[in-house]
């Protein structure tokens, strides 16, 4: 059943999806936003990092893009760095707003914390390490009350539809088709792909498969993030995020023996693979992380959740190790968050237009969601309008995005996990799951250690792979090499 034509059609309820979808409306756009999941409920919603922006006195976008930079490890795109840091305050600007409350100091100013990789105090918190829950309520909100906003929630898209070569119509799981000048994906990661991991279970990727079915490229799969610190061998709380927030305000990593062992405001993937190699050398299942010197008032949140599983983090060392957190690949985009299939755009952490490079820097990814979902949405809106209905290709029963098996996600952290090698990542190639083969290929293919790649086999970085992004076509099983300007 095909439903009346909208103006823009937004998958995923996320930070990028709902601010996409805002922005377009409030351009007068008639706006379809689909989600599997109901609204607020998503993996934004998890968030516990802030949004990075320079908004400081002693701070510039200049010096916010220097920090991208070195976090980078030598592969970040620096235009798209560049429109980041220009553009993250007047996004911040428009969520005050769009309603959301920033934590303010007792001057009554805006409170900026310090992260791994920042030079300078510039990431902004609601609620503490509550920041993803409070943004995503305001704007749930907000969309709700929209009225050219149509809601579809517990839908999921099983394909992408394209009229003489353009992405125009989405096919959804209860037989709708609908139709738009173009389609936003803002279907988040595909950090659940491993076994143990930071996101729920829903971020597995589809909207990356999806792509690819419709004729999109990939670009950067084998850089994943891992979270330094998620809680490991609590039960109810395995996996649980500690922002990395919480070392900013002084919290320190400790072995078994109780000594420090690392920088803890280091970037997040030297921090994760020195507690990596630290229970690899020791076979310890854990390090922890000491709190006890942080004001519980500023993680309400965090503190809440570790005391109902019976930690008080005020009086004990939590015990932590690195899990799947983000990952830096996706959807390949341009600036305006436009895919190599016309009509088709994606924006957040399914999309990658190299912002990231081989490690993200704290907090940039949901300053990202708004800087990019906004240019997305207006880039949109000039796509020219569909021609009168055609038939469609009928893809009822399809499954182009399935499901990771737990065989699958307990391969992909043994294999493709902190540290990697080719005869692993070989294996990895005969998994059922086409995400998991394409993430072994990238590894594979890169024959380096930079950023969040690491390969044992190969320790140092290649220079002559310093700006060079993994590029896998539609249709193509293996990577190549592509310098992105």
């Amino acid at each position: 059943m095909q439903e009346p034509l909208s103006d823009l059609i937004v998958v995923g309820a996320g930070a990028a999806g709902l601010f996409a979808a805002l922005t377009a409306a409030q351009k007068g756009a008639r706006v379809t936003l689909v989600s599997a999941r109901p609204l607020a409920e998503t993996a934004s919603y998890w968030a516990q990092g802030g949004l990075a922006a320079a908004l400081a006195e002693e701070d510039s976008p200049a010096q916010h893009l220097e920090d991208t930079l070195v976090a980078g490890r030598g592969l970040t795109r620096r235009s798209a760095a560049e429109v980041l840091t220009e553009e993250a305050p007047a996004r911040f600007s428009d969520l005050l707003r769009l309603g959301v409350r920033f934590d303010a100091d007792r001057h009554g100013d805006v409170a900026l914390g310090l992260e791994g990789g920042h030079s300078v105090r510039r990431v902004v918190h609601a609620g503490g390490s509550a920041t993803g829950r409070r943004i995503l309520r305001q704007l749930s909100a907000d969309v709700v009350e929209e009225r050219r906003i149509e809601v579809l929630e517990g839908r999921r898209v099983r394909a992408l539809l394209a009229t003489d070569g353009r992405v125009t119509a989405v096919a959804c799981d209860d037989d709708r088709t609908l139709r738009a000048r173009a389609v936003v994906l803002a279907s988040g990661g595909a950090a659940a792909l491993y076994s143990r991991t930071t996101n729920p279970p829903g971020s597995y990727g589809s909207g990356l498969l999806l792509a690819r079915a419709a004729g999109a490229e990939l670009a950067d799969l084998e850089f994943v993030q891992f979270h330094p610190t998620a809680v490991v061998g609590i039960a109810g709380r395995e996996g649980f995020l500690i922002t990395e927030a919480i070392r900013g305000e002084g919290a320190t990593l400790h072995d078994a023996a109780g000594e420090r062992f690392v920088d803890e405001l280091q970037p997040r993937d030297a921090v994760a693979r020195a507690i990596h190699r630290l229970l690899v050398e020791t076979g310890a299942p854990a390090v922890y992380l000491d709190m006890t010197a942080v004001d519980p008032a500023r993680f309400p949140n965090v503190v809440s959740a570790l005391r109902e599983s019976g930690l008080d983090p005020t009086r004990q060392r939590i015990p932590v190790s690195p899990a799947s957190h983000y990952v830096m690949g996706g959807i390949t985009t341009d600036l305006h968050g436009r895919t190599t299939v016309p009509g088709l755009y994606a924006v957040g952490e399914c999309a990658c237009t190299g912002l990231h490079g081989a490690n993200r820097l704290a907090s940039n990814s949901l300053s990202e969601c708004f800087v990019f979902g906004h240019r997305a949405a207006l880039s949109g809106l000039d796509e020219p309008a569909p021609g009168a209905a055609a038939a469609l290709p009928d893809v009822q029963g399809t499954d182009l995005a399935p499901a990771p098996s737990r065989e699958t996600r307990e391969a992909m952290w043994r294999l493709a996990g902190l540290e990697r090698s080719a005869e692993g990542l070989r294996e990895l190639l005969a998994d059922e799951h086409p995400l998991a083969r394409l993430v072994a290929a990238s590894a594979l293919a890169r024959e380096e250690s930079r950023g969040a790649h690491a390969r044992t086999d190969f320790p140092a970085t290649d220079p002559e792979l310093e700006l060079r992004h993994s590029v896998i076509p539609a249709g193509a099983a293996t990577s190549s090499f592509v310098k992105w300007t």
